[in-house]
């Protein structure tokens, strides 16, 4: 079926809805149930269904895991109109996503900005496939919100840089087959004008990981440490010593991606009056608490407020405009929703909403404390709340240093 013919958006809708309705299996018109049903693909990549194989491999092959990448590329050639349409269409028939994907979230906009020929048609194409799965190199133990302080070295020997040093942080570093990853290669230079870009193959000899507990339980964190691994020069994105300008449009699709699956998150959760009903009971069918009441709206109204400032934000996007300074606002203040909705949460539910273990403990209980936790880097992680401020103060506001 040829769903990109013509003009006619609403030609186009309607043959997408078709393609999907005719390829989507129905087990992945239903919500996941957890993480575990999440799809990230790569080399090793483990499928929590055939269905979710198949929905992959389908979506991979029509192109529509990177809906507006040229299709060279791996990517559907959208306009920016087809693109919000294949999304309504998604959410109408309540499809689950196909692929979650640091490679086409975060680097695929960058590598196609900034990446020369060869490397977007090496990369580009089996990362929106599915079939390379990515990591992301920027943390160390001494540069985190100062991220430009960053040690990791890269020192060029014949055609290949040796890179020695750690990041910290690192997201599915055990699981990834690639690494996008900021080193200094001019330890001479001023700190945010020594650095570069590289693409690392995570089966380098010299490459290991370590997986960090958090106080939440069991987390995606990792270290990874590098000890004299060999990377083609071929596979520094951008040019020499360039690589913080990278690194900066890279943080603001992070930003924005940070935004956009908190808000989604909220929208698949129970609603907070729903929660609070459940365990607080109500008086004429509402709460008793009117205090209560007024935090709950407060707290849903907020998340509305947000939800069509993200989508105005996509909206811009689709139409071709990068994200800007305006991902630091989004970044903050869901982080905000997320920790005062998480609060609540456990308020409400009272001594049941502190239990990390045991029977006498439902699973939502057990979860919703462990999110409670976990929230609380929210404000450290894609750049701390404080460094969010400074960039809205200087780049929104245009406030004086």
């Amino acid at each position: 079926m040829e769903l990109l013919s013509g003009d006619d958006l609403e030609g186009f809708r309607a043959a997408t809805r078709a393609w999907l309705e005719a390829n989507c299996p129905a087990a992945m018109r239903t919500p996941a149930r957890s993480a575990d049903d999440d799809v990230w693909g790569g080399r090793a990549a483990v499928f929590p269904s055939d269905d979710a194989r198949v929905w992959l491999e389908r979506m991979g092959a029509r192109g529509f895991t990177a809906p507006t990448w040229p299709r060279e590329y791996g990517g559907a050639g959208l306009t920016a109109e087809q693109a919000r349409v294949l999304d309504e269409e998604l959410r109408s028939l309540g499809c689950r996503a196909a692929l979650k994907s640091f490679g086409v979230w975060m680097l695929g906009p960058v590598l196609l900005q900034y990446g020369t020929e060869a490397q977007k048609l090496a990369f580009l194409p089996p990362t929106a496939r599915g079939e390379l799965r990515w990591c992301q190199g920027y943390s160390e133990p001494a540069a985190g919100s100062d991220l430009a302080s960053l040690q990791t070295r890269a020192v060029l020997d014949g055609d290949a840089y040796v890179v020695d040093g750690q990041k910290v942080w690192t997201s599915h570093a055990d699981k990834a087959d690639w690494m996008f990853c900021l080193v200094r290669t001019d330890p001479a230079a001023p700190k945010h004008e020594g650095i570069s870009f590289l693409l690392i193959d995570m089966r380098s000899p010299g490459v290991s990981t370590r997986p960090i507990r958090l106080i939440s339980g069991a987390s995606p964190f990792c270290e990874a440490f590098f000890d004299g691994v060999r990377v083609p020069a071929a596979q520094l994105v951008g040019r020499v010593n360039g690589g913080w300008a990278v690194a900066k449009a890279l943080l603001e699709h992070e930003r924005a991606l940070i935004s956009r699956m908190r808000d989604a998150a909220f929208g698949e959760d129970e609603s907070l009056e729903s929660i609070a009903k459940r365990y607080l009971g109500t008086v004429d069918g509402a709460l008793a608490d009117p205090v209560l009441r007024d935090r709950i709206a407060q707290a849903s109204m907020d998340s509305l407020c947000n939800s069509l400032t993200l989508r105005r934000s996509a909206e811009g996007a689709r139409s071709g405009r990068p994200p800007g300074a305006e991902t630091s606002m989004f970044k903050l203040y869901g982080t905000e929703l997320n920790k005062r909705r998480l609060e609540l949460i456990v308020e409400i539910e009272g001594f049941r909403g502190v239990g990390v273990e045991g029977s006498e403990f439902s699973a939502d209980e057990l979860a919703s404390t462990r999110a409670w936790l976990r929230s609380r880097a929210n404000s450290i992680e894609g750049g701390s709340s404080e460094i969010q401020l400074n960039i809205i103060a200087r780049r929104v506001l245009g406030l004086p240093e």
